[in-house]
């Protein structure tokens, strides 16, 4: 795997989680910005299609491989929504906590709450790669009534995590890199590489 890649996103926590978590192997992440690559439209209606065109956009800008990572939320008792508009649930430009307060007036007192944020990574060796590498996962939860934690970004204050007692927004960066959506996806890519050396 190349040293350096460039990560197709403008999300600064996307950026920030994933650096952390490819260090270990000697990778640099270095953001799309840093090459100028405007953001490109998300026109796919899944998680895979999304990933694959910033993956693209990305590495034809940049002359760099590139990692995009497409994630969201699915929530059960909405049909799986906001799912692949999980950044922008309550409008095109809406913050985090417009996006949560939308989540939970959707849901209002819906008493099924489950839950899932799910991720997909592509990697493309090259722009016109013909076989991308796409690895996904997800992270089981359930959707709470209150937003409790300060950690984290976009819908970690109300996730619950699976099994825990806590929301995704109440764990430590390490603690959530270790077992989240995106977590996991990375560790396949990570894997793929190594069955690869």
């Amino acid at each position: 795997m190349a040293n350096k890649v460039v990560l197709a996103t403008g999300n600064q926590g996307k950026v920030n989680e994933l650096s952390a978590m490819l260090s270990q192997y000697n990778i640099e992440v270095l953001p799309q910005s840093n090459f100028d690559v405007p953001e490109v439209a998300e026109t796919g209606t899944t998680f895979v299609e999304n990933a694959i065109i910033k993956a693209r956009h990305a590495a034809k800008i940049s002359g760099l491989p590139a990692i995009a990572d497409d994630s969201g939320l699915e929530v059960d008792a909405l049909n799986g929504a906001p799912g692949v508009y999980s950044a922008r649930f309550a409008g095109i430009d809406a913050s985090d906590q417009h996006n949560i307060d939308h989540l939970l007036a959707e849901l209002g007192e819906q008493t099924q709450r489950s839950a899932r944020f799910w991720c997909v990574l592509v990697y493309m060796r090259h722009a016109d790669d013909p076989t991308p590498i796409i690895c996904q996962a997800s992270w089981e939860g359930e959707i709470t009534q209150t937003q409790q934690g300060r950690e984290g970004f976009g819908y970690d204050p109300i996730f619950k995590v699976g099994g825990l007692d806590c929301t995704s927004a109440e764990l430590t960066k390490e603690e959530k890199n270790a077992i989240s959506h995106r977590g996991q996806a990375l560790k396949q890519l990570v894997s793929h590489f190594q069955g690869l050396a």
